[in-house]
């Protein structure tokens, strides 16, 4: 049975959201505050985490990059702060989804239903260990990048991106294609206008000579692709 941490304040979303998520056969675990986040992360074992951004004695955020710090687990934000700030920072931090209120139930739940489903795709691909191409090395077990052998200081969404570039190599990938695989959340905030701000913070990570990319390409009127040609 998938085990599911909670971390929400609102007792009556609680309740409403508690029955919804036993229904589909998840178990749970519940915190209302950080510390007791904190806590009850210590000692349990979980297998997707949904998160408030605003908690009574801290940050969601602060959770997200906690829990990033040793687990890859995935992670959902189900929040009021719907700013786009807000909704890029918790995608950077290690967010795989962020959900505002209110939201309607059906589409909670089938998101929790794919990240689940995801993380499982994800943990079955982990028996090929590293991507290594153009002097780009992913280890997927540790999350670790290294260009020519220095590490390199990716964010979550970044290190997402290089992925799925890396395991697509030499073939173009729309703007449309890239979203759909690496985000859940709203399109009127991850648009293309955002998917191109990501590719130019990842090239200046990357690339030799980012303002002439020769690793993530834009092919012109389709989309990016990973580039190993000579």
């Amino acid at each position: 049975m998938k085990h599911i941490f909670f971390v929400e304040d609102d007792l009556s979303l609680i309740n409403g959201l508690s029955f919804a998520i036993k229904k589909q056969g998840y178990e749970l675990t519940i915190a209302r505050t950080s510390v007791e986040a904190e806590q009850l992360w210590e000692n349990g074992n979980y297998d997707l985490v949904i998160l408030d951004v605003t908690l009574p004695d801290g940050s969601g955020f602060d959770l997200c990059r906690k829990i990033r710090a040793s687990s890859k687990v995935p992670i959902m934000f189900l929040t009021a702060a719907d700013e786009e700030t807000d909704i890029i920072m918790g995608l950077d931090i290690g967010g795989d989804d962020y959900m505002t209120k209110p939201f309607k139930l059906a589409v909670f739940l089938s998101r929790i239903n794919a990240l689940l489903r995801r993380s499982e795709n994800f943990n079955q691909e982990q028996a090929e260990p590293e991507l290594q191409s153009n002097g780009i090395r992913v280890q997927l077990l540790k999350q670790e990048v290294t260009k020519n052998g220095v590490p390199l200081d990716l964010t979550a969404s970044e290190y997402k991106l290089l992925c799925l570039f890396m395991e697509n190599p030499n073939i173009v990938l729309s703007p449309e294609q890239i979203l759909s695989k690496l985000w859940d959340c709203d399109e009127k905030y991850i648009d293309s206008n955002t998917l191109t701000v990501y590719i130019r913070r990842l090239r200046t990570k990357i690339e030799d000579n980012p303002a002439a990319p020769q690793k993530i390409v834009t092919v012109r009127r389709m989309g990016y692709k990973w580039n190993t040609a000579e």
